[in-house]
């Protein structure tokens, strides 16, 4: 079976990137894990991608004059490793529509939220002040539209009592790390794939579960 190769794209120390470089060690995994690319020369996640034994590579956003420059830059470095799909990990930069329409279907996203809920940034504070019982996380394809993409796999956590951004944020990081590799592996092994702008999956999967709050 022929692996696709992918790049994870980072800004900071990479947790998600962790997650996806362990599962891609099965030698069962569809994908490898081929380049990790960030725009911060400081970002810790590049040491734990070396350490790793995966190639990194630096392009530095404050290095070119426009997004479109760096995001040449960052075209020639992924075809330079014949990368075939890209993954955002913490990667904190805005993308042009151009770059985003060049990787359509080939680039995907994690955010901590369950979409459409709290597009954007600070989705814990936001869900703390909503009061909603349920939050989680969401792995989807990246479209022009911030965080509006066709929706691959959700996770939910409850929001219980007293909880604070801190505590909210890490149960919900935590079903991140399981998310995210589960979601590419559907995407490179055919399970999930793009269908008229949403996603459609080749297998069902037990409807029984749920998850309620108060439990």
């Amino acid at each position: 079976m022929a692996r696709c190769r992918v790049a994870i794209l980072i800004s900071g120390r990479g947790s998600n990137m962790v997650s996806l470089i362990e599962a891609a060690r099965a030698p069962d995994f569809p994908a490898e894990i081929a380049l990790v690319l960030s725009n911060r020369p400081d970002a810790a996640g590049l040491e734990r991608a070396k350490a790793a034994g995966i190639a990194t590579c630096v392009i530095d956003h404050k290095a070119h004059s426009t997004r479109e420059d760096f995001e040449q830059a960052m075209d020639a470095a992924l075809a330079e490793h014949a990368i075939a799909f890209i993954c955002l990990a913490g990667f904190m930069r805005v993308l042009t529509d151009g770059f985003v329409e060049r990787w359509a279907g080939r680039m995907v996203n994690v955010h901590p939220s369950l979409l459409p809920l709290f597009r954007g940034t600070q989705t814990h504070r936001r869900a703390l002040e909503e009061g909603v019982l349920v939050h989680g996380c969401t792995v989807h394809f990246v479209v022009p539209e911030l965080d509006a993409g066709p929706i691959i796999a959700q996770a939910a956590v409850p929001v219980v009592p007293g909880d604070t951004e801190e505590r909210l944020a890490a149960r919900v990081i935590v079903q991140e790390h399981k998310l995210y590799p589960q979601a590419l592996r559907m995407i490179c092994d055919g399970t999930a794939r793009l269908e008229n702008g949403r996603v459609a999956f080749s297998r069902g999967w037990d409807a029984s579960g749920a998850l309620r709050s108060p439990g």
